[in-house]
């Protein structure tokens, strides 16, 4: 494997690490904390989150329609550095005003940072015939909430819920991207061209059903993203540490983009996808029948078994479907992801609110990710003739 090719590599899971695993998504388990500290209720817990996708869904929207082929390398470096610098900030006030502006700018750089990474990634190992590498890019995000899992709750313990959100590892992370992450000219070739023969894919008219799965994934299983720790923080039937559950979500997303990967080579994208969303759905009810140690962290293996291979799969489908200019049709997919888990923290916050209980907003996010799957039934036709 060429050396640059493994620069990127590497360079695209620490960027994912940060942008991600750590920026994104160590809301999930550093949420209890400051529940704790400052008072806020479910519905306001929703709200923060919702604002963090807000700023996805536009983030997602604007890098779609922006003319950066030839720019992606600094464009990336400027993301990643207004990312940590948002999420540093959280710890240095406790207004929540400014913690939805944080919030807010936080996700418009996951996003954006997001699409462009991942069309870096996919270009360069499309060019080297390495795309069966993707799923490792992808484990960036499992390693990131793995990560922020372990380190926050021995961080609170020692500057409170203020000093878990200054992550200095990502500092060390983004030196090696500035030093080892350059831009390389990207030769267009067609994937069909490689030596390793393309699969039978959908037509592009298919991509609309496609969309309408994916943006459904992101309002279902965000709900899980967002409050299984504090779901196991609340509960009295939980023994353990809660942020011990994202722990166990970060290790199994780890290899799931790998396994993933192999498995659409053997069955087939949309056959698999299908099957992920369903078994995902199944994962997200669990807590609803009981909230006890082996239904949450049966959960949370099961999200994170599934949520990022999920990503892989369908970000890898639409690079086969559309080989070039790949961040445009990466931007879409993400906007409607972006849409759906802006939807799915302010409902099922709000739900949990006036219900006291997190049971109806667990199923009603079950039932939303098994409708997507079924949307996409009408793709598996296409795999048939494999």
């Amino acid at each position: 494997m060429q050396k640059q090719t493994i620069h990127y590599l590497i360079g695209g899971v620490f960027a994912l690490m940060i942008a991600m695993g750590i920026g994104r998504f160590s809301y999930t388990v550093i949420l209890p904390y400051m529940q704790e500290a400052s008072g806020f209720s479910r519905a306001t817990a929703g709200y923060l989150a919702t604002s963090n996708y807000l700023g996805y869904l536009i983030g997602a929207l604007v890098v779609g329609r922006l003319p950066i082929e030839q720019k992606r390398v600094p464009f990336l470096q400027v993301g990643l550095i207004i990312s940590m610098l948002t999420t540093a900030f959280m710890g240095f006030t406790e207004t929540i005003i400014i913690w939805y502006v944080l919030r807010f700018i936080s996700g418009v750089m996951s996003a954006f940072i997001f699409v462009v990474i991942a069309s870096l990634v996919l270009d360069q190992l499309a060019d080297n015939n390495k795309s069966h590498l993707s799923g490792l890019f992808y484990g960036g995000v499992g390693i990131g909430i793995a990560i922020s899992a372990i380190i926050v709750s021995p961080i609170h313990a020692i500057f409170k819920w203020n000093g878990t959100w200054i992550a200095l590892l990502c500092v060390l992370l983004f030196v090696y991207i500035a030093l080892f992450f350059k831009s390389i000219p990207h030769s267009k070739k067609q994937w069909g061209n490689q030596s390793i023969p393309v699969p039978k894919m959908p037509p592009k008219s298919w991509l609309k059903w496609l969309i309408v799965a994916y943006s459904l994934e992101g309002l279902g299983y965000i709900v899980t993203g967002t409050f299984i720790v504090s779901i196991a923080q609340e509960s009295t039937s939980f023994h353990g540490n809660a942020a011990l559950v994202w722990f166990v979500a970060g290790l199994a997303a780890i290899p799931s983009c790998i396994i993933c990967s192999k498995l659409t080579q053997h069955f087939g994208y949309v056959k698999i996808l299908l099957i992920s969303m369903v078994v995902q759905a199944v994962g997200i009810a669990l807590p609803a029948i009981a909230t006890n140690t082996i239904t949450l962290y049966l959960s949370a293996f099961i999200f994170g078994a599934t949520f990022m291979g999920i990503t892989t799969i369908v970000t890898t489908l639409a690079r086969h479907i559309v080989p070039v200019n790949s961040h445009q049709i990466l931007g879409y997919l993400t906007a409607g992801y972006a849409l759906g888990q802006m939807v799915g923290p302010t409902v099922a916050g709000v739900l949990a609110n006036a219900t006291n209980s997190y049971q109806y907003s667990l199923v009603g996010a079950a039932t939303v990710v098994i409708i997507g799957a079924l949307s996409l039934l009408g793709g598996v036709k296409y795999e048939k003739s494999k």
